[in-house]
């Protein structure tokens, strides 16, 4: 499997996350999920995330890549790949500003490929100890996205457009050793009206030391999807989680 690199990705060198910061500083998480069948069908599903997040007294600078490749019968049924950087500035304790970077190839979506580029005005609404708060924010940007085939109505294959973004995450510690996270994101196009809109819902809890087990629910919903292609995608996933 070769991971295409369009030029597209360069949107996400321009966050400043490339600022000299302190190794020490960074903590992370790396994610694993891997499931194979044999019998009637023959399955392997696998599913990876590398998640990084530094957060210091003035900006707080996060990552996360993940990817996912399912095989039935030795044919490919899916194949993801994505990319996502943000920065925040920190005003005060809960007001900040973000620049956020967003790619996504997705081989069974319809587009080769899906970027956008938001900044805008965030706010650590509540937060309680180091691991429950909400966050919400709201921006402007531009989503570039290429689709595999025409667009029968524009006769185009790029969709290039002024995008509003509204977000928000809900984190909360149940116990020392599990923790509940909520993600919602909604990033709606201003001229051709076209909304994408992703939830994930997870829940993980230690098994032991650093390693954990983790469960989540991700639905992504694309109003005008590109014609043969599913506007609501869902997806289950288990999978081992080591923070570091």
């Amino acid at each position: 499997m070769l991971i295409r690199k369009p030029v597209v990705i360069a949107c996400l060198a321009l966050a400043p996350m490339v600022q000299a910061q302190e190794s020490e500083n960074w903590e992370g998480e790396a994610e694993l999920g891997v499931l194979m069948t044999s019998g009637n069908t023959d399955e392997t599903k696998v599913n990876g995330r590398l998640g990084l997040i530094n957060d210091r007294e003035v900006w707080r600078n996060s990552g996360e890549f993940s990817t996912k490749y399912t095989e039935a019968d030795d044919e490919t049924t899916a194949e993801e790949y994505r990319a996502a950087l943000e920065t925040n500035y920190k005003f005060d304790e809960q007001q900040y500003w973000f620049l956020r970077g967003n790619w996504e190839d997705d081989r069974f979506s319809g587009y080769e490929f899906e970027s956008s580029v938001t900044t805008g005005y965030g706010n650590r609404v509540w937060q309680s100890g180091k691991r429950s708060f909400l966050d919400l924010s709201a921006g402007a940007g531009y989503r570039y996205n290429k689709r595999m085939e025409v667009d029968p109505d524009t006769g185009r294959d790029v969709e290039e457009d002024a995008i509003a973004r509204l977000a928000a995450q809900f984190d909360y510690g149940l116990s020392e050793n599990s923790l509940f996270r909520q993600k919602l994101s909604t990033e709606i196009g201003l001229d051709d009206n076209n909304t994408i809109s992703k939830s994930e819902t997870s829940l993980q809890s230690s098994i032991m030391n650093n390693l954990s087990m983790k469960v989540a629910y991700r639905v992504k919903h694309v109003s005008d999807a590109p014609e043969g292609s599913e506007k609501t995608d869902t997806e289950l996933a288990v999978s081992l989680l080591y923070g570091f």
